[in-house]
């Protein structure tokens, strides 16, 4: 994307970081509002796609809302059906995603059909609703309660789908033909 024009490559505090350059900026918005037509428009039923944990799990890792997280470490657990145990270990300053647990306490674990982790990441459905669709969190009350607020959920997740009646207008419309009318003639 470098190469591209699309990002920049700077010296930060840190060692190497990546900023949008113009074009990049201006391909974000277009990027942006296919996110919304997609997440609007196309079907969103978790439970009859190909699901990938791991790629639910990076962007939950990304989507920390760090403010929010208990004042120590803590290791998240996911046994998440037909994947091998994933852990999340989130800290004040940093969110890491693990094979095995790094060696912190491991008070919370997430448990259910991916499908159900996914319905309630990307907005299909409330917390509530996942639970009913399976989904488990096995933890002490108040960290059980405080763990959906610990992730600012996927970035579309607030973009309703649209209603079947909006999908289905009926007539001319369904089929992308204008009348006269509606050109204002």
């Amino acid at each position: 994307m470098t190469v591209s024009g699309v990002i920049e490559r700077i010296d930060g505090e840190y060692g190497p970081e990546y900023v949008l350059t113009e074009a990049g900026r201006e391909l974000a918005s277009l990027v942006g509002a296919l996110g919304t037509w997609g997440q609007r428009w196309l079907p969103r039923r978790a439970e009859d796609e190909d699901l990938d944990l791991d790629a639910i799990l990076v962007d939950m890792q990304r989507r920390v809302h760090f403010d929010a997280l208990p004042k120590d470490p803590i290791v998240v657990r996911f046994e998440i059906r037909g994947s091998p145990a994933r852990f999340m270990l989130l800290k004040r300053t940093e969110a890491a995603l693990c094979t095995h647990n790094p060696g912190f306490p491991e008070p919370l674990c997430v448990r259910g059909p991916l499908s159900a982790l996914v319905a309630w990441w990307r907005g299909d459905a409330g917390f509530a609703e996942a639970q009913r669709m399976g989904l488990m969190i096995e933890a002490p009350r108040p960290l059980a309660r405080a763990f959906p607020g610990w992730f600012l959920r996927y970035q579309f997740a607030q973009i309703a789908p649209a209603t079947e009646r909006k999908k289905r207008t009926g007539g001319l419309h369904s089929r992308g033909i204008v009348t006269r009318t509606e050109l204002g003639s």
